[in-house]
C-alpha cells in the first residue's frame, strides 16, 4: 500500500476544513497555537514511517496522556482498579461534574479527566512524590526517546485556570475516591497533560498497545495481552468523549484526543497512528483530526470493522 500518496491526498481533501472548529480558549496557551498546523504520522510495527506535514513540532499531549496512566495504573492495581474507576463510556463531556456526583465519586472510565485523576492519585499512592517522574519515564520508555519533557508554562496556565479540575478531585475527594494530597495529584496530573510530544514519537508510543502489549523492536513486554486488550477497547468506546459511538462510527480504530489536538489510534497487528490539527470540534476533539483518521481507514481498508 502506498502510505506516503494516501497521506498527500489527505493532506489535500482536508484544506476545506480549515475553516471549522475553534482553538481551546480556556487554557491560555493552548489558544496561541497556529490553526493551520497539520501532521500525521505512521509508523509499522517492522519499522517503516510515514509522515505528512509539521511531523516534528512538538505540542502538549493533553488527555493522550491518559492511556499511559491507565496502562500504569492497570498494570499495577490489575482489577481492583474498577473499584475505583469504571470502564464504560460516559456520553457527557469530558470534564462533567453531574455524572460524577450521580455515581458516589466514581468516574464511568479513565479516559474522562475525572477518571485519570483517580488513576494519576492510584500512582501517587505507589510512586509518592516521584509519580510523574515515573509517568515521564514510561512514557519515554515506550516512545523509545528520553528526551521527551513537560512544558513549565503549559503546565503553570493550566494550573492557574483548571478550576473544573479542582472541582472534580474535590469532589470525589469529598466521596473518599482520593487517597492522596488534593494538590499533589492535581499538580501531577496538569504536569503530564503538558508533556510535548510530536505525531512521530506519539506514533511510536502506540506500537505497544498495536502489538498486544510487546514492544515490536525490543520485544519486551510492556503489559500482557489481557490487559492490552481491555486497553484498546476503552480506547475505541471512550477515547474521544461523547463523541467516542461519532468517532468509531467514522473511523473505527481505537483511539484517544487530547485538546492539545493531536490524536493517537491503533490498528492491531499494524501500525501506531498520531494526527495533529490545534482547532476542535465541539466535543473538544481534533476536528481536522478526526476527518484525516476518517479518510484514512476509508482509503486504506484498515479499520477494526
Amino acid at each position: 500500500m502506498d502510505f506516503n500518496n494516501i497521506l498527500k491526498e489527505i493532506q489535500d481533501e482536508i484544506q476545506k476544513y480549515f475553516t471549522r472548529g475553534k482553538l481551546p480558549d480556556y487554557i491560555p496557551m493552548l489558544a496561541q497555537a497556529d490553526e493551520n498546523d497539520f501532521a500525521m504520522s505512521l509508523i509499522t510495527l517492522d519499522g517503516e514511517e510515514f509522515n505528512i506535514g509539521c511531523s516534528d513540532k512538538k505540542f502538549s499531549i493533553q488527555s493522550i496522556s491518559k492511556v499511559y496512566t491507565f496502562t500504569l495504573a492497570l498494570e499495577h492495581y490489575s482489577k481492583q482498579l474498577y473499584t475505583r474507576v469504571g470502564h464504560e463510556p460516559s456520553g457527557d463531556p469530558f470534564n462533567s461534574l453531574v455524572q460524577l456526583e450521580y455515581e458516589s465519586g466514581i468516574p464511568r472510565n479513565p479516559f474522562i479527566n475525572a477518571g485519570a485523576i483517580v488513576t494519576t492519585d492510584c500512582l501517587s499512592s505507589i510512586y509518592g512524590e516521584n509519580a510523574f517522574n515515573e509517568i515521564l519515564n514510561f512514557i519515554r520508555k515506550v516512545s523509545n526517546d528520553t528526551t521527551i519533557a513537560n512544558d513549565e508554562e503549559i503546565f503553570t496556565s493550566e494550573l492557574g485556570h483548571g478550576f473544573r479540575n479542582f472541582a472534580l478531585i474535590n469532589l470525589m475527594k469529598s466521596y473518599s475516591n482520593i487517597k492522596n494530597p488534593v494538590d499533589d495529584v492535581i499538580q501531577t496530573y496538569f504536569k503530564q497533560c503538558s508533556i510535548m510530544m510530536n505525531t512521530k514519537q506519539l506514533a511510536k508510543s502506540m506500537l505497544f498497545l498495536a502489538n498486544h502489549g510487546k514492544d515490536p523492536f525490543s520485544k519486551s513486554t510492556i503489559i500482557n495481552v489481557s490487559k492490552a486488550k481491555r486497553i484498546n477497547s476503552l480506547m475505541l468506546t471512550c477515547g474521544h468523549y461523547d463523541a467516542s459511538g461519532d468517532f468509531a462510527y467514522r473511523v473505527g480504530l481505537p483511539g484517544k484526543s487530547g485538546v492539545g489536538g493531536g490524536i493517537v489510534a491503533v490498528v492491531p497487528k499494524k501500525m501506531g497512528i498520531c494526527v495533529y490539527s490545534p482547532k476542535l470540534n465541539k466535543h473538544g476533539n481534533s476536528l481536522i483530526g478526526t476527518k484525516a483518521l476518517e479518510l484514512f481507514t476509508t482509503k486504506t481498508g484498515l479499520s477494526i470493522f
